[in-house]
């Protein structure tokens, strides 16, 4: 903890540390996606890809509209990188999987995220594991999907 006082930080102050780090990753992700010819948004949705997302749910994940997936899907899927397929308990319902391609895609992007990994290299293993353990554990309260 920085300064002179031993005060514990407020929430605001750690809200307002994990907003910086936030945005600061998400530049980083961002900058490194256009290194490869996407979109942050683009990049974003290919990430959450791990298996089969129906378009509605890409929607949610995304919190934009439906008709916003679409474009994105269309583009991602001209060039190789996502595939629709129907969904096989209903056949109306088509999901979005990750191409090979698309996984190595996201895949590079987060490898070139350097502004982020050096961020973290200045953390030794153990303080590694304590943030993960931390961040871990407010992650249920703050994941608000549908």
């Amino acid at each position: 903890m920085t300064g002179t006082t031993s005060q514990p930080p407020s929430k605001a102050q750690l809200l307002e540390l994990v907003a910086a780090l936030g945005t600061a990753q998400w530049q980083d992700f961002a900058a490194a996606a256009a290194r490869h010819g996407l979109t942050s948004v683009q990049a974003k949705l290919l990430a959450q890809l791990k298996g089969p997302v129906p378009m509605r749910g890409l929607a949610t994940l995304l919190t934009c509209d439906a008709s916003n997936v679409t474009g994105i899907v269309d583009r991602l899927e001209a060039r190789g990188l996502v595939r629709r397929e129907p969904d096989p308990s209903d056949r109306r319902v088509k999901n979005v999987v990750a191409t090979d391609e698309g996984h190595e895609t996201i895949r590079r992007v987060r490898a070139e995220m350097q502004a982020t990994h050096s961020a973290l290299d200045a953390l030794d293993e153990a303080e590694r594991t304590t943030l993960y353990e931390l961040l871990d554990r407010l992650r249920p309260g703050l994941e608000h999907r549908a």
